[in-house]
């Protein structure tokens, strides 16, 4: 199986798969390699990527939601789903209160933009098809779930929020800088790893079977545990650091380079 972060990995900067990597991509799934695309956002958000590279087989699934969600490509059905209550989220929407910070939180349909703090940039950055609802807090459900919360604002906010953060907030959450001006906040122990292990689990595979690419915050985890873990040389050197090998950039078609290499492909 072949994991793909889809921004700063398999993705150009701007926010295309190139023709050298859509066409190893597409040669080793015919092959009968299980390409799965990893990101953060919802399945019809990144369903045009899903459709360029063929991946609407019987077979194929994407990782959604940084791992709360794995959804079966060709029906849209759900293979595993793990949420927060509305709960989880008080401290973090108490924070960004007192910090005058926004807040969305999404489910798995749509997301929620808090009404009772400061104006998100998340719309604006958020490429693809889901739908925003504004809603103040208290009006959330109490008992529905949730995937992630998103903070959204230029990058020395962020860092600012992350910095002056309470420990009390900060250990409630998985946090992760997937972009430079997203941070999102996960289950304690939720990321694309817990959704890949599910998959992996459903194929009777384990992580020995994987190979993952990825150049952020939110991919450490697969690349970790992956068998072979491939970091992009536009990537953090965190990632770069525990990753079994550094390919080319996300501009110079790092994916499918590496990919032709291993495979042998000419």
């Amino acid at each position: 199986m072949v994991a793909l972060d889809l921004d700063g990995t398999l993705l150009t900067s701007d926010k295309n798969i190139s023709k050298v990597n859509e066409n190893v991509l597409k040669q080793i799934h015919h092959d009968g390699i299980k390409v799965v695309l990893c990101t953060g956002r919802p399945i019809n958000a990144i369903w045009p990527y899903i459709e360029q590279l063929g991946l609407t087989g019987e077979d194929d699934y994407t990782i959604t939601f940084n791992g709360a969600l794995v959804v079966h490509n060709n029906d849209k059905q759900e293979l595993f789903k793990q949420g927060m209550t509305k709960a989880s989220f008080e401290p973090l929407f108490e924070y960004a209160n007192q910090a005058n910070g926004p807040l969305d939180i999404l489910d798995f349909d749509r997301v929620y933009s808090i009404a009772d703090l400061k104006n998100s940039m998340y719309q604006q950055q958020f490429k693809g098809n889901i739908e925003f609802v504004s809603r103040s807090f208290s009006d959330l459900g109490e008992d529905d779930l949730y995937s992630k919360g998103i903070v959204c604002d230029k990058p020395e906010v962020l860092d600012e929020f992350r910095i002056d953060m309470p420990v009390r907030v900060g250990q409630q959450y998985h946090i992760v800088r997937s972009q430079p001006q997203i941070m999102e906040f996960l289950a304690p122990k939720m990321d694309k790893t817990v959704g890949l292990k599910a998959l992996l689990k459903h194929f009777g595979w384990n992580f020995n079977q994987l190979m993952a690419f990825g150049d952020s915050d939110n991919d450490l985890g697969m690349i970790t545990h992956a068998e072979i873990g491939v970091a992009m040389k536009n990537g953090k050197e965190e990632i770069k650091a525990v990753s079994s090998v550094v390919t080319t950039d996300n501009d110079s078609d790092g994916v499918g380079q590496y990919l032709k290499s291993y495979f042998s492909i000419r």
